[in-house]
């Protein structure tokens, strides 16, 4: 289970992570493990894209794991260990191990610890209240062992391995002239130490004679049982209890519920199940594993134990570009160089915020402040994460600051600034072969200004020609990108990075004079070439922001 003081904290950037998210997200998390000794696990929201993916391969680090959503699971949940029983136990030894368990439920398994089926307290009642079909024990094929053990008996002749298969089970209280009018062959006739009685049954072809209070069994009897191929049983209980607890030897596969069970997985979330469990009277439910293995139970009362998922957040603030689930789970911290966004959170957080251009500088940061040493693979992807988000400080967003920060990394990690970003910004670039929204949402973000909510996209690249060649890609896409976020509008920026400057395409009602607006474009053109700028954080969304603002 993964709560309490070994809970797994997860560090998690935006939906549509880029290279800063990503890097951060693994940098901070390793961070806090040196420094706390705690469970720190890096998360990713959304699809890697080329440039980072050139990143980690570079510095030879895997990829975190994909979490997209972070509503409460089963996993969350303290999950009851219940060892699962085999299919023939007797009834008697279920309801043992579910007392002295204290469970309501149990699970039956079969060979793998595969879940078979269920039994409940109440199963096991039933079958001793409603069963008067004397046949029973024989349509339910009990094991001999079975009868043995719920008899604490011993078998005198016979195979304990063998079970019952027809005949009825009878008392044997009348003499033998009475006795051969009602015994039938096969069946299981329970008596007393009278020797005449014991005869009788053997002769009468029964299939199991099981003797009361530990009697003394004759040499001939002994004998005529071996030959009438009668199994012999003697046990220390009288005739009434041995009447009463024979019936607890059937096996519980009689009594089992093998059919639309209500099974669960870790990964199921708490909300979906909550309500299914409201719907059904069982109090028990359990976990299975993607080959259907038992892991344990969980019932209604372990929902209310239900643990938020804890989070850090890097290179965001924005409940819109957050993972799904944010509502349902605790942030403890975020750490971001935006501005500040929509995230409300349950109790006060660690929140760090920095006017930077580059979540990773602020890791960097952290790292020198708590006299941490920095990795050479660490500082690589820290080192990327600056030079990505600051165009090799060409960003407006770019401090000295990110530029000290980037130098330091790039010594610690053994590359050259300048070179090494052409082959960054190369192997993020190389779009020519993806579909429009694998494109589209490389680098996605929505905003809202007042009532608006809408959509910037960005894609950054050294080469005029390849973006002409993406812009050919996106214009027909941007109209269906439009549809499927239901917002007001929707730009894409695609950033020459050489050139410093920014053709920005646009969807939506009044989007184009949202952008005249903004930038004080004045000619009439149905492109937007916007000079100068490169960085959306900067200087697109606040200039947006700013026209969409006085229009309200």
């Amino acid at each position: 289970m993964e709560t309490g003081t070994s809970q797994t904290i997860y560090v998690i950037g935006h939906i549509n992570p880029d290279t800063d998210s990503i890097c951060s997200a693994i940098a901070y998390a390793e961070l806090k493990r040196k420094i706390t000794g705690g469970m720190y696990k890096a998360k990713r929201a959304g699809q890697i894209n080329s440039e980072t993916r050139f990143v980690l391969d570079r510095f030879k680090m895997n990829p975190p794991g994909y979490l997209p959503d972070v509503r409460t699971q089963v996993r969350d949940v303290e999950i009851r260990q219940v060892e699962g029983a085999k299919n023939n136990i007797s009834l008697k030894k279920a309801w043992e191990y579910m007392s002295e368990n204290n469970i309501s439920t149990l699970p039956i398994v079969k060979e793998g610890e595969v879940l078979e089926g269920l039994i409940t307290i109440g199963d096991i009642a039933r079958s001793y209240m409603d069963i008067y079909d004397n046949k029973v024990l024989a349509t339910a094929k009990t094991p001999y062992i079975n009868i043995i053990e719920t008899l604490n008996g011993e078998i005198i002749v016979g195979d304990k391995n063998a079970y019952l298969s027809q005949g009825k089970v009878l008392i044997a209280a009348a003499n033998p002239d009475m006795m051969e009018n009602y015994i039938e062959e096969h069946d299981v006739v329970i008596l007393g130490n009278r020797y005449e009685s014991q005869l009788c049954a053997i002769e009468m072809n029964a299939d199991c004679v099981i003797v009361c209070e530990g009697a003394t069994i004759s040499k001939t009897i002994t004998k005529l049982a071996q030959d009438k191929a009668c199994t012999i049983i003697r046990t220390p209980y009288d005739t009434f209890t041995v009447a009463r607890l024979i019936n607890q030897s059937m096996p519980i596969n009689f009594f089992m519920r093998n059919e639309d069970l209500i099974t669960f997985t870790k990964d199921h979330f708490i909300d979906e199940i909550r309500e299914i469990m409201a719907k059904k009277r069982f109090r028990d439910f359990p976990i299975v594993d993607g080959e259907g293995k038992l892991i344990g139970m969980i019932s209604r009362r372990n929902l209310l134990g239900a643990k938020r998922k804890p989070l850090i957040l890097v290179d965001h603030n924005e409940k819109s570009q957050a993972v799904d689930g944010l509502e349902e789970a605790e942030v403890l911290e975020i750490i971001d160089h935006h501005r500040l966004g929509s995230i409300e959170t349950m109790s006060p957080v660690f929140f760090r915020n920095q006017p930077l251009g580059c979540t990773a500088t602020i890791i960097y940061q952290m790292y020198r402040e708590n006299n941490v040493s920095i990795e050479p693979n660490i500082a690589g992807l820290l080192c990327s994460a600056i030079i990505s988000d600051t165009l090799v400080y060409r960003s407006p967003t770019c401090t000295a600051v990110d530029k000290e920060a980037a130098e330091d990394l790039a010594k610690i990690a053994g590359i050259d600034v300048a070179e090494y970003a052409k082959e960054m910004f190369a192997a993020g670039s190389n779009l020519l072969n993806r579909s429009p929204e694998e494109i589209f949402y490389q680098d996605f973000k929505k905003f809202t200004a007042s009532d608006v909510v809408f959509g910037v996209g960005q894609i950054n690249s050294m080469n005029a020609d390849e973006l002409e060649a993406i812009k050919g890609k996106l214009v027909p896409y941007m109209e269906k990108a439009f549809r499927d976020h239901e917002v007001s509008m929707i730009f894409f920026m695609l950033t020459n990075i050489i050139e410093e400057s920014t053709e920005l395409l646009f969807e939506g009602n009044g989007a184009k004079e949202v952008v005249r607006d903004a930038f004080r474009i004045r000619e009439e053109n149905d492109k937007i070439f916007l000079k100068g700028v490169v960085s959306r954080k900067k200087q697109l969304i606040p200039a947006l922001m700013s026209s969409l603002q006085k229009d309200n």
